[in-house]
């Protein structure tokens, strides 16, 4: 009981870090890739501390399904960023 009443307080701080300060930094980098931009590095410390995020949220998420689809759909978006990032950065070096 304990430990199901931790989870739902991890989770509550989670969801809100995610809607506050991550999906709109996450969307504002996703229009940036989107229009050919290339990352700053700033933009690649904070994918790189998102995906570390990840890993802990994931583990949350294994025992609570209902969150499990929120999770997927956020990984997806972080990938699509990264894989457009580099297809940016190859387009700019040819």
């Amino acid at each position: 009981m304990a430990e199901s009443s931790n989870d739902e307080g991890i989770i509550e701080v989670l969801l809100d870090r995610f809607e506050t300060q991550r999906l709109p930094r996450i969307l504002r980098l996703k229009e940036k890739v989107d229009g050919g931009e290339a990352m700053s590095d700033m933009d690649i410390a904070f994918l790189d501390q998102v995906l570390q995020d990840a890993k802990h949220i994931k583990s949350v998420a294994d025992n609570h399904p209902e969150y499990q689809n929120l999770v997927v759909k956020a990984i997806s978006l972080y990938q699509d960023i990264t894989e457009q990032a580099l297809n940016n950065e190859q387009n700019s070096t040819e």
